[in-house]
């Protein structure tokens, strides 16, 4: 008896789309472009974070373009615009993006699209997507500064310095959300700003290489920024840093893979 009431009751179903709303789960790309869209207002909207992406990279690459300070060499401009891109890089895609992601974890923001439909993988690809993109403004933005000043790269250096800005971009975010994702807040934003100046440290070695021995040279090349300063510069001179980019790879897929595998909401 059981058995036939259970039966009929299966086949007494509505016609599909008879009511409605129907909620149900968005597609996997338009959850992406939704989360895209929202990480890319939050960072537009933050003033320090405009500060660290926009205002400070301008600042330095006029004012160390234009005053004389290092030696640079005669094409000051062409040393500057690199090393500079390579800093916006930084504060974008790894100190603004951990702090960013470690205080969306300790106000609990996180912990709400935790509770979505929207995969780990849409959250992290989301705030990735938007650091792409912010860089891809402040690459724009700094190479036209940087022509207007006397930069005058070719062709073949261009398409190279994007593809380097590109794996730059990802190895510096997936460090951000490595650390933002698994660590304190508090401890985020101390570690955060900590690692950006001795990055930045290591970084500025390969720009001063006459000044600096060799061991030294080799070691800043190992380090995250150290590679992309070195390939960032002799990608936009039209010549490929392969030793550069296995660095930034590495770098990247380890700290990616971790960060997929530790990122906590709470």
């Amino acid at each position: 008896m059981t058995v036939r009431r259970e039966a009929r009751l299966a086949d007494n179903r509505f016609e599909t789309g008879l009511f409605a709303p129907r909620p149900q789960p968005a597609s996997a790309s338009r959850m992406l472009f939704a989360q895209t869209r929202l990480e890319l207002k939050l960072l537009l909207r933050n003033g320090e974070q405009l500060l660290l992406t926009m205002f400070i990279p301008i600042t330095l690459l006029i004012g160390l373009t234009l005053l004389p300070f290092g030696a640079l060499g005669d094409d000051r401009v062409a040393q500057v615009v690199p090393a500079v891109m390579m800093v916006a890089i930084m504060s974008t895609a790894f100190t603004g993006q951990a702090i960013a992601v470690g205080f969306d974890r300790r106000y609990g923001a996180l912990k709400r699209l935790g509770a979505t439909p929207l995969p780990r993988w849409g959250i992290i690809g989301g705030k990735s997507a938007a650091v792409v993109i912010v860089v891809i403004l402040q690459s724009i933005l700094l190479g036209s500064i940087g022509v207007a000043l006397g930069w005058r790269p070719t062709a073949t250096g261009l398409l190279l310095g994007a593809v380097i800005i590109a794996l730059g971009t990802v190895t510096f975010a997936s460090m951000g959300l490595l650390l933002g994702g698994t660590l304190r807040a508090e401890i985020v934003l101390a570690l955060a700003n900590i690692a950006w100046f001795v990055m930045l440290g290591i970084g500025s070695a390969v720009f001063v290489d006459d000044q600096i021995p060799q061991g030294v040279q080799n070691v800043a090349r190992i380090v995250p920024s150290g590679a992309l300063g070195e390939a960032l510069s002799r990608g936009v001179a039209s010549s490929f840093d392969v030793f550069g980019v296995v660095v930034l790879l590495v770098w990247a897929a380890v700290c990616s893979t971790l960060a997929v595998r530790t990122f906590k909401f709470t």
